[in-house]
């Protein structure tokens, strides 16, 4: 199995992550929070005109149709801008769900505008869902019955650019059967997705540190040259590093039985590393990283927002040994 990304994929890397640079994200980060949705949806159209939020989704409902590991690529760069919105479930959980229904006609109907980035949708599994004031779609997936919804009111969140909302279910889309392994097709996906985001900010936050070391001075050397900040931006570098390989493992066994466990273990190493990583930029960065007004804030607050958003770490730590407690029953079977 090839855990190294080919040269296309690190092309296509680099270009989204131009794109993100070139879009002023934390600043439609800022007025997502404030309820100003309008520069994070131009934001939103740019990916979806670069195929970005198409890669899940099938040619014939105006996607790219590509692989899982080319959906991680690009959450990985979404990730380490922190780019705002609904994207997990636009461009990851939805289309998962959608195109694993017996009937097609909710992916005929949406998936199109969603791969276009000329709308977006948001999908709750429990009584609340993300950005469900503003996006266009809202799905809600209960067992094996799959809804249409409505916001009903507002849930604060660690972060303040997730914008939690609860939800209602109105017109029922699909139920029986097929529909909860569909929900679970979309759960992966998205915890797939998430993880990628946690990684990409991971890393975000390690270059902050890094290149704040190298300038803050304390007895007239940078801050950089002490061990102690030394070991700890290592062990950081460390965690993301070994995460990365779990996450391009999920990504290539997402048709495989053991999907499940791979999902659940890059959720649990990304969500590790990015929190790591987290602590690590704030000490680095003494007083000012608590301030809302530097950028660092952004991904302080994105980062245990997303850790908790697909799973809990507890969650994902028992479907891994529900997951290797079957394999080894049917191995002894």
């Amino acid at each position: 199995m090839r855990f190294a990304l080919s040269p296309e994929q690190l092309d296509f890397g680099t270009s989204v992550r131009k794109l993100l640079d070139a879009g002023r994200t934390p600043a439609a980060v800022r007025a997502w929070a404030a309820g100003d949705p309008q520069p994070g949806r131009a934001l939103i159209r740019q990916l979806g005109g670069a195929g970005v939020l198409g890669l899940a989704v099938g040619e014939q409902y105006g996607g790219v149709g590509a692989e899982p590991i080319d959906l991680v690529v690009a959450f990985v760069e979404l990730g380490r801008a922190a780019a705002p919105g609904p994207l997990i479930e636009t461009a990851a959980a939805i289309p998962a769900l959608l195109q694993a229904l017996p009937d097609q006609a909710g992916a005929r109907r949406w998936l199109p505008a969603f791969a276009d980035g000329t709308a977006t949708g948001t999908l709750g599994m429990d009584a609340t869902a993300l950005d469900a004031d503003t996006a266009d779609v809202v799905l809600i997936a209960a067992g094996d019955r799959l809804s249409t919804g409505h916001r009903t009111g507002l849930v604060r969140s660690l972060d303040p650019a997730r914008r939690l909302c609860t939800v209602a279910a109105d017109e029922v889309v699909a139920a029986g059967d097929g529909v909860a392994e569909a929900i679970a097709a979309a759960f992966d996906y998205g915890a797939l997705a998430c993880a990628a985001q946690l990684l990409g900010a991971g890393r975000a936050l390690l270059d902050a540190a890094t290149g704040y070391a190298k300038q803050r001075k304390q007895f007239g050397r940078p801050i950089g040259e002490f061990q102690a900040i030394k070991q700890k931006l290592a062990d950081v570098l460390i965690g993301l590093e070994l995460a990365e390989p779990l996450l391009f493992r999920a990504a290539l066994t997402m048709s495989e039985p053991t999907r499940t466990r791979d999902v659940s273990a890059a959720a649990l190493a990304c969500g590790d590393a990015a929190y790591r990583a987290a602590r690590a930029a704030l000490q680095v960065h003494g007083a000012i990283g608590y301030t809302a007004e530097y950028d660092l804030s952004l991904w302080l607050t994105r980062v245990p927002a997303l850790r908790t958003a697909w799973g809990t770490p507890d969650l994902h730590r028992s479907r891994i040994a529900r997951a290797l407690r079957d394999e080894a029953e049917r191995g002894t079977a």
